[in-house]
């Protein structure tokens, strides 16, 4: 579970490009495993990158076809760019910041229909962690993909949301680019570090920060926190039944999220009519560095249910 290296099967080595209205972007990804194995897709959240999956992805591409990828502006992948002829016209400092969440979904739903050509009469089971919940909800409910099962890992999915954190750089996103690195740095270390109930080991720490530490990643990480402070669920909150009515569902939970209450898990559970509801002690809302052990087993154990 460390960052990766040149033999890493895990590298993202391709590329898939996409174009909107007001957009483009390029995203990295990969695959592993037969690929006539049935397809998974594992979906980070918010800060992280496709990296916080590594070990869950290679044990599992022995019984399925795994695809990895990193969200426009995260880890790998670079942030979106605004084509300037199509006229984007932001009506604030935030929505310009914003990494919009809107947007990720489209753009996640366009790299899945990409593969889904080659599936055949396959569909994929999907695992979505943080900010991938409410968008693996939204490619569903809104641009058509369809999953043979969702699995659902502290997510976010339900109103309303905030950390006074989001909530202070989303008000004055200026003053936060302007932090010299060494406070930015802290400020970024101290979060991510509450985001787990264990100590997280400092190569793991580092790869988490790492994308952030790069050349514009202080300006990305400042989108994103805007982007949390202001997302919504207007749009597919009220459907959610649908979903639990057509595929199975699991949600599964740090018993000591301190950034998503474990409340939460129950709620969403009725309003998506999960399948399971399992809660993990002792492990926050990074629970795959928390309780990996786990984590593994439940994934394996919900997968060779849904998956045969």
């Amino acid at each position: 579970m460390t960052s990766s290296t040149p033999n890493d099967p895990t590298i993202l080595t391709q590329s898939f490009h996409y174009e909107n209205s007001t957009h483009s972007y390029d995203i990295k990804w990969r695959s592993l495993g037969d690929a006539q194995s049935p397809p998974l897709i594992f979906i980070h959240g918010t800060p992280w990158s496709s990296r916080v999956w590594t070990p869950f992805a290679l044990a599992l591409s022995r019984q399925f076809h795994v695809y990895l990828f990193d969200n426009p502006g995260f880890g790998d992948s670079p942030l979106e760019r605004e084509i300037s002829e199509k006229g984007f016209k932001p009506a604030d400092t935030v929505t310009e910041l914003d990494a919009d969440l809107a947007r990720q979904s489209e753009v996640f739903a366009a790299l899945f229909k990409s593969w889904e050509r080659k599936w055949g009469d396959q569909k994929a089971h999907v695992v979505a962690h943080d900010h991938a919940g409410l968008m693996s909800l939204r490619a569903y409910l809104l641009h058509g993909c369809r999953y043979a099962s969702l699995c659902l890992i502290d997510v976010v999915a339900l109103g309303p949301f905030g950390k006074s954190l989001f909530e202070a750089v989303a008000e004055f996103p200026q003053y936060f680019q302007q932090l010299p690195d060494m406070s930015f740095e802290g400020i970024l270390e101290a979060y991510i570090r509450n985001a787990a109930f264990t100590e997280l080991p400092k190569d793991i720490m580092q790869m988490l920060k790492a994308p952030w530490l790069r050349h514009g990643g202080k300006k990305g990480f400042i989108r994103q926190l805007c982007q949390a402070n202001s997302r919504s669920v207007e749009a597919v909150e009220g459907r959610y039944a649908e979903v639990g009515r057509e595929i199975p569902v699991k949600i599964i939970w740090g018993a000591q999220d301190s950034w998503i209450p474990v409340e939460v898990a129950a709620r969403l559970g009725k309003a998506l009519q999960a399948k399971e509801i399992v809660t993990i002690e002792e492990a926050g809302h990074l629970v795959m560095y928390d309780q990996p052990a786990q984590l593994g087993v439940e994934l394996g154990r919900w997968l060779s249910t849904v998956g045969r």
